[in-house]
């Protein structure tokens, strides 16, 4: 890990960083003991009212390396808005909340809201009338609650921009500046991302005043153990390859996806048409819907989840056994997100990426040079994967 450019390989328990006793408790409940490197680089200032940005991969415990420190600072017995979490997605929001909902298990009076599209505005009015202090929201609703005077955001001391990279790149550029301007007490914003686009940088420049810039590279004790394959199929057999591949394997739970909405929902019908329990998620899904779904899929009921980049942002699911790439992602960020989704909690993962033209084809050269990921060759034939000797 690096902070502000100098190697730190600090390793600290939670209970030598100061905390309180209710967050202390609140801590051990969940059952951890010692602080992930994120966590031991940004609570520290966090705690200090610093501004930082982070970079660190997805499931280094981002959300507790600003929620502690959040909730610290929140006092149970006020009335106003002080902390503040921007996600991209529904599913980040609700998860995030859930987090801090466990940090304040032993806080009492602490209180938090989820604000986010595609469910019933009127519920949250009402859950914003109960007067939280830490409000997590998408910048779309928000916008749409500040607009209704629904919520106040003028006491707003700590702001967090969750997968700022993927915020900003999804067009939320806009409204981000336009909520950051409407809170004059701000004392600190937190920029956490995978990675540090232009866009992030941009922001940090206008809004942050000498950050704290912490750099979690995902070296071997963080880096997932993840098999991955470039699997050649011709275009019409990527269906029965994708089952095949399930049976062989015999995974139970896999994630596959697609690049546009329409082919995941084609693909979960075209599974389950060979007897695979599979459903799909994707923006123009009702969130109720979305949500009964993605609950199937922890509670083992749905063996696969067809997704789109968007929607599968933020999943918090560490047991997925293997990731199929059924098209190949458009960018190489895309591709390494998505592998993520496995090899998660130090298991093991596997990813197959397939293949059938030559545009595909290209597009996963472009990935294996960007990402300098090791990714296999290999030939489905007569029910068999052949490994595929590589070209010099």
């Amino acid at each position: 890990m690096e902070v502000n450019g100098e190697t730190i390989n600090e390793v600290q328990d939670y209970k030598d960083m100061g905390l309180s006793p209710a967050l202390l408790r609140a801590v051990e409940q969940k059952g951890y003991v010692t602080a992930t490197p994120i966590q031991v680089g940004a609570i520290p200032p966090f705690m200090a009212w610093k501004d930082v940005i982070a970079k660190a991969p997805t499931g280094t415990g981002k959300t507790f390396a600003f929620g502690i420190p959040m909730v610290e600072h929140t006092d149970p017995a006020g009335e106003a808005v002080t902390g503040l979490v921007l996600a991209p997605t529904r599913e980040l929001a609700l998860q995030i909340q859930e987090e801090l909902r466990d940090l304040c298990a032993f806080k009492e009076g602490v209180r938090s809201v989820c604000l986010y599209g595609g469910a019933p505005i009127e519920k949250q009015i009402q859950a914003l009338k109960k007067r939280p202090q830490i409000v997590v929201a998408t910048p779309g609703r928000l916008m749409d609650h500040m607009k209704r005077h629904t919520v106040r955001l003028d006491k707003v001391e700590t702001v967090v921009l969750d997968e700022a990279d993927r915020m900003l790149d999804m067009g939320f550029v806009r409204d981000v500046t336009r909520i950051l301007d409407t809170m004059p007490q701000r004392r600190n914003l937190g920029m956490f991302s995978a990675t540090i686009s232009r866009e992030v940088l941009d922001i940090s420049w206008v809004y942050q005043r000498d950050p704290v810039e912490i750099t979690v590279q995902p070296v071997a004790e963080n880096k997932p153990d993840i098999q991955q394959y470039r699997v050649e199929v011709d275009r019409g057999e990527k269906v029965d390859i994708t089952a095949q591949l399930l049976e062989a394997g015999g995974y139970e739970r896999a994630i596959a996806f697609c690049n546009t909405k329409n082919m995941t929902d084609r693909l979960a019908s075209l599974l389950r048409m060979r007897g695979v329990q599979a459903d799909a998620i994707h923006g123009d899904i009702q969130q109720r819907v979305r949500e009964k779904v993605l609950t199937q899929f922890r509670e083992g009921k749905l063996r696969v989840l067809v997704a789109t980049d968007v929607a599968a942002r933020g999943l918090d699911i560490d047991d997925v056994d293997v990731v199929f790439n059924y098209d190949v992602p458009d960018e190489n960020e895309y591709y390494v997100h998505r592998i993520g989704r496995t090899g998660r909690a130090k298991r093991h993962g596997v990813a197959y990426t397939l293949v059938s033209t030559v545009t595909e084809a290209l597009k996963m050269d472009e990935i294996q040079r960007g990402t300098r990921n090791v990714v296999v060759p290999l030939k489905y034939e007569n029910g068999v994967l052949l490994e595929v000797e590589e070209k010099s």
